[in-house]
């Protein structure tokens, strides 16, 4: 094995280790010895991340296996590193996030309990999600896959005290398993036709694949193996309507909010996505579907972000529809401007998510909107952090999320894949909701009156709005809840006493949230030159020239500068405006319009404030359908077949024997004597006719 190959190793192994440190050990080392093998371990897998990636620049690649586990039916099932520019992208957001996220969780979990095992779990899932990026087969892939579902599983109940919590990690699970049916199936299909797991042995099958149907169907075998992977990446990356786990996960601590629903788990299956472009290239109909799911998700998750009055939430359903974007992107085929979306969309969401949880800190664990106000007085670097992330999730120019976002709806523009139309309508209506929901989110928290410290500040603020302050602050990190406190539900324990200020967070703290701002502001400038218009991704992304519209897009771009001039001019960016400059309106100048929309138009806040009625109709329809099912298998299956017939009918069947032989055994010598005697009778009538048959036959 090779010095290059080891260092490979390294990079997983690395957090892994500190895992099992922290996860078996954490008792007996402590809670400080914890924290420091974790962000030891992920500070390593960092670093060589950063040697490999700059080996990969100098033109080396490797695609190989390092461990055979076990081989089939001629399928060999190994454990294989693919190392190439995608995978060293992913490499480099996975560890410096988790980084940034190991070290805000000292002063985030500061007074937990359970500090040691958050940290074993967050290392864990940086492990597993590296295994995910770093694999070159589909069954290490699916190995990642799943070990991401688990740890995020653990860590969205990780305060499992709490029945919302045990509800959410229970719905994420089991939506999750929805998805990894289609996912499933289609890495089955493949093994099946393809009769291998490396990627790079399918790809060279694929023009065989094109020729081939599913039996039965008359379908295209290419089509049914996208589809299936895709059901897989709706279910990880939250796509409609698979989404409904994400906003309920934010039940978990707010670092695991930036870790698993920022950067990095939900990005699963959009790297799946870019990764497979071979195989999805060959197929229209998969392209269109992938479209057509994006661009919904893109706009009508947007629109949730807007009733919600959870800080987190906000957060978390700006997540959906920006996951929507890159889904797009993908359906286009413009899967560089997917993945560089990811990149960018890492980083400045990892900050808004840490500095949510910020103002979470200031507030004392109130996450209600309606009782902020006015923090930039008293939060002046979580203030200006925020204010960075917004304008970099917005779009504006010069900022990461301008590059990445700008260059997805030109791909819709230019495209004409089935949907594309509808997807471009999407994509920017998506941009005026995304500037609205972001900047009343910044507006409600950090500018107007100060509504803290006062008993329930929001009834005021919103009248037509339900209270989500039980709610909320139910999601709310609280020590005392740890504790066992039974005062910790209190409404008065949660938010600011009367007369009390908000205070800036510690250091451990607020230094993530700076080394986040930075790549927030500059690395779309920066990486949009070779991402897109280079070589970066030659030879590892793979587009059809019928489809390529980032060389349409590339007609038209004039340099980093250029193209952040041209944005002023823009419909994107008048739209983004335009929603900056309405929430502004809105919720500092004239809060009481809010309120008149939401009695005027109360059935669309009522559609918007239930999520479209999503979970009612999973309630009903699947909860509700298995119960139903349930009963009629338990009624004919459990009572009639298997308790009535099987086990009672079993019972009555040895219990009427034994009536009958017991009314034969009686004990009275009469009842013997005759039964031989008619015994007796019987055979010599039998002997008798047997002699009459054989007289008449001689």
């Amino acid at each position: 094995m090779s010095s290059m190959q080891k260092l490979y190793l390294l990079v997983p192994l690395a957090p892994l280790f500190g895992a099992i440190l922290a996860g078996l050990f954490g008792r007996a080392i402590g809670r400080t010895a914890s924290h420091v093998v974790t962000i030891l371990g992920v500070a390593v897998a960092f670093v060589a991340s950063v040697v490999i990636y700059q080996d990969v620049q100098a033109g080396n690649t490797f695609n190989g296996a390092l461990y055979t586990w076990a081989t089939s039916g001629g399928i060999t099932f190994e454990v294989g590193f693919l190392i190439d520019s995608l995978t060293v992208m992913m490499m480099l957001v996975v560890t410096f996030v988790s980084l940034m996220v190991h070290i805000y969780t000292i002063g985030y979990m500061s007074e937990d309990p359970g500090y040691q095992r958050f940290f074993s779990y967050i290392s864990l899932f940086t492990f597993s999600m590296l295994m995910l990026v770093m694999s070159n087969n589909f069954l290490q892939l699916f190995f990642g896959w799943e070990a991401v579902g688990l740890v995020s599983y653990l860590l969205i109940g990780f305060w499992y005290t709490r029945p919302t919590a045990i509800y959410a990690n229970l719905k994420a699970f089991l939506v999750n398993r929805v998805g990894d049916f289609g996912f499933l199936l289609g890495i089955g299909l493949i093994a099946a036709y393809a009769g291998t797991l490396n990627y790079a042995e399918v790809f060279a099958k694929a023009p065989e694949l094109l020729q081939m149907t599913v039996p039965a169907t008359g379908w295209p075998l290419v089509t049914a193996i996208c589809i299936g992977l895709f059901v897989g990446a709706m279910g990880k990356s939250a796509q409609v309507p698979l989404h409904v786990w994400l906003p309920d996960s934010m039940e978990g601590p707010t670092p695991i909010s930036a870790l698993i629903h920022a950067a990095t788990m939900v990005t699963a299956g959009i790297f799946m996505v870019a990764r497979m472009s071979p195989l999805f290239e060959l197929s229209e109909t998969a392209l269109s579907f992938v479209l057509v799911i994006g661009a919904t998700t893109a706009l009508f998750m947007g629109f949730l972000g807007i009733v919600q009055n959870d800080i987190k939430r906000v957060v978390a359903y700006s997540t959906l529809s920006q996951l929507g974007y890159m889904t797009v992107a993908l359906g286009v085929s413009a899967y560089s401007a997917a993945v560089f979306h990811l990149m960018t969309h890492a980083f400045f969401k990892a900050l808004l998510f840490l500095g949510a949880g910020s103002v979470i800190i200031g507030m004392h664990h109130d996450q209600d909107m309606r009782n902020m106000g006015g923090l930039w007085k008293y939060m002046p670097i979580t203030w200006i952090t925020s204010l960075l992330g917004s304008l970099a999730l917005i779009g504006f120019p010069f900022f990461a999320g301008f590059y990445s976002k700008d260059s997805i709806i030109m791909a819709v523009h230019f495209s004409n894949i089935p949907g594309a139309t509808y997807a471009y309508i999407c994509v920017l209506a998506g941009v005026f909701v995304t500037a609205f929901y972001s900047f009343r989110m910044y507006f409600l928290v950090f500018h107007g009156e100060e509504r803290f410290g006062k008993a329930h500040a929001h009834d005021a603020h919103d009248e037509h709005a339900h209270d989500t302050h039980a709610e909320a602050h139910d999601h709310g990190h609280d020590s005392h809840d740890a504790h066992g406190d039974d005062h910790s539900h209190d409404d008065h324990h949660h938010g600011l006493a009367p007369g009390q200020k908000p205070h800036e967070s510690p250091w451990v703290v607020t230094l993530p949230l700076v080394l986040l701002a930075i790549p927030s502001v500059i690395i779309g400038a920066l990486t949009i030159n070779p991402m897109l218009f280079g070589e970066w991704f030659a030879g590892v992304i793979h587009v059809a020239e019928a489809h390529d519209v980032i060389a349409e897009f590339a007609k038209e771009y004039h340099g980093v500068v250029g193209l952040a001039l041209h944005g002023f001019v823009t419909l994107p960016f008048w739209l983004a405006m335009a929603g900056v400059g309405t929430a502004w309106f809105f919720y500092l100048k004239r809060p009481e319009i809010p309120a008149w929309f939401g009695r005027r138009f109360a059935f669309v806040y009522r559609l918007l404030d239930n999520k479209y009625y999503f979970d009612r109709f999973n309630e009903v329809f699947f909860a509700g359908g298995s119960r139903l099912l349930g009963r009629f298998f338990w009624r004919a299956g459990d009572q009639a077949i298997i308790d009535g017939v099987a086990v009672n009918g079993s019972a009555r069947l040895v219990g009427g024997i034994a009536q009958l032989t017991r009314w034969l055994q009686s004990g009275y010598v009469y009842q013997y004597a005759f039964w031989i005697i008619f015994g007796v009778m019987v055979l010599l009538w039998m002997w008798r006719m047997d002699f009459q048959a054989g007289a008449i036959g001689g």
